[in-house]
């Protein structure tokens, strides 16, 4: 890989973030982060840049890294206007997510946090969404078939319901997935 000189650590636990670190020819160890994703009360943070705080929340519950060790962690959320669509609940909470963005534009923003020992550096992309109208049918046949509950916004796009409902996007495919590759590759450029 032309930009391997670190040792690359993605902390994650999100298979599509693996796939596309993958698909872009880094190599790369998964470090499963498991930390309390809830803002702090009277936070204050503008909803856009409540990705790359939890991003760079993620980051700094990693204890350690050696000198040539670059962590990676990210963070999606869906907005619906001023509403933030985390990962739901449950079944209903899925349903009510997707019947919101049913027939509706979303904005889609991934926050990334790049640590070494001595350096950080965040950055977020953002991605506007169309969905197409949906029946309930199919809204229900995408939850009890493809159970999104481990996605912002309750939803795919490289699923069945990202393939016959999104209309169209405007910005990067990759981050509506969960990771803007393309800012991360030049951002790594940047790292010492």
């Amino acid at each position: 890989m032309i930009l391997q000189r670190h040792k690359l650590l993605l902390g994650s636990n999100s298979p599509r973030r693996k796939e596309l670190l993958s698909n872009a020819g880094f190599d790369f160890e998964v470090l499963k982060i498991e930390m309390d994703e809830s803002l702090p009360a009277g936070h204050g943070i503008p909803a856009e840049e409540i990705p790359q705080y939890l991003a760079e929340q993620k980051a700094n519950s990693v204890k350690h890294l050696l000198k040539d060790e670059v962590l990676i962690t990210a963070d999606t959320l869906v907005f619906l206007g001023d509403e933030i669509l985390g990962k739901p609940t449950d079944r209903t909470d899925a349903f009510a997510m997707l019947k919101k963005l049913n027939n509706a534009t979303h904005t889609v923003i991934t926050g990334v946090c790049l640590m070494t020992q001595n350096q950080t550096i965040l950055f977020k992309d953002k991605t506007e969404v169309q969905f197409a109208e949906l029946s309930d049918d199919e809204i229900n046949h995408y939850i009890d078939t493809y159970k999104p509950y481990d996605k912002a916004g309750a939803y795919g796009a490289q699923d069945w319901i990202g393939l016959v409902g999104i209309q169209s996007l405007k910005g990067s495919y990759f981050n509506v997935m969960g990771l803007p590759v393309h800012l991360l590759y030049q951002k790594l450029k940047d790292i010492k």
